[in-house]
């Protein structure tokens, strides 16, 4: 492993630790040549997962895209950072698990917002009206009221 300061490329596993349920391996490094200290992960590398859009686009799925709508719907809501992350792996994980090269966007969509209604109603108002594109203040008054009707069928685990 190159180290980021100098560019050596000897260098000594000082810790490993194994995180989010034994995807990741984490490793402390330390350089022989500086003695600069820093991280790596190690993971398995999946074939690349594809989300087709409405239009019928193909785009590469991607997980900071889907974590930067949700820190946008959950903004100023008592929803911390560590649920928005779980949130992000547990779609990750049904998308993942579901869909061996394409999913369609629409999925991704639906599954968010089940996702984010059991979190934070108003998180998924919010993200809602965008996703939805209400027309008018109707279509958005409806939403709303179906809030208080239990979710249907759309959560998975």
């Amino acid at each position: 492993m190159k180290c980021p300061k100098c560019g050596c490329q000897d260098d000594k596993v000082i810790d490993s630790r194994t995180s989010r349920e034994g995807d990741v391996i984490r490793r402390r490094r330390e350089c022989l040549n500086c003695a600069h200290r820093y991280t790596t992960y190690e993971q398995v590398e999946k074939d690349a997962l594809f989300v087709m859009k409405r239009d019928g686009r193909r785009e590469k799925f991607d997980r900071s895209k889907l974590l930067k709508g949700i820190e946008i719907a959950c903004q100023k809501r008592p929803v911390s950072t560590d649920q928005i992350e779980r949130l992000v792996d547990e779609i990750h994980d049904v998308i993942n698990n579901e869909h061996e090269r394409e999913v369609p966007s629409t999925e991704v969509g639906e599954l968010l917002m089940a996702k984010l209604r059991e979190i934070d109603e108003v998180a998924y108002v919010r993200f809602a009206s965008v996703y939805r594109s209400f027309r008018d203040i109707n279509e958005f008054i409806s939403e709303v009221n179906n809030l208080s009707q239990p979710a249907t069928g759309a959560s998975r685990s």
